[in-house]
């Protein structure tokens, strides 16, 4: 038995359940991970291609022609900020896709726009006066 520490009494260490040996775990070790974490992804690339989704989905309504600009915007400057980050963003696809998604619902909501604008004046002026 060691001698006890200065200045207090000596407490033994609590008593071992056997021997020193510990089983791994049922799965194996787990392989040591080696690198850098992955950069976090710019919000603004995020909320580019989600509002690019959105500007798809309301074509329909033509809220592409105010949604469409706007995911373009975001993913143009998303982008920017990306490449300006040194590698600290990433999500440098999100925001082209947002951007090109911006793009495509934007001309698709004038087209629609047009489509039924032309659709309005055509059966106005084909219409028969009834006697």
């Amino acid at each position: 038995m060691p001698p006890p520490p200065m200045g207090g009494s000596y407490v033994p260490p609590p008593p071992s359940m056997g021997g020193g040996y510990v089983p791994p775990p049922p799965g194996g070790y787990a392989p040591m991970s080696a690198g850098y974490a992955a950069p976090r992804n710019d919000g603004l690339a995020v909320a580019s291609l989600v509002i690019g989704i959105a500007s798809l989905v309301c074509t329909v309504a033509c809220l592409g022609i105010v949604l469409g600009p706007t995911a373009a915007i975001m993913g143009f400057i998303s982008r920017q900020r990306i490449a300006s980050s040194g590698g600290a963003l990433g999500g440098g696809t999100l925001a082209v896709v947002g951007l090109v998604l911006g793009i495509v619902g934007f001309v698709a909501s004038v087209g629609w726009f047009f489509l039924i604008l032309s659709g309005v004046i055509t059966s106005a002026t084909n219409s028969t006066p009834t006697p």
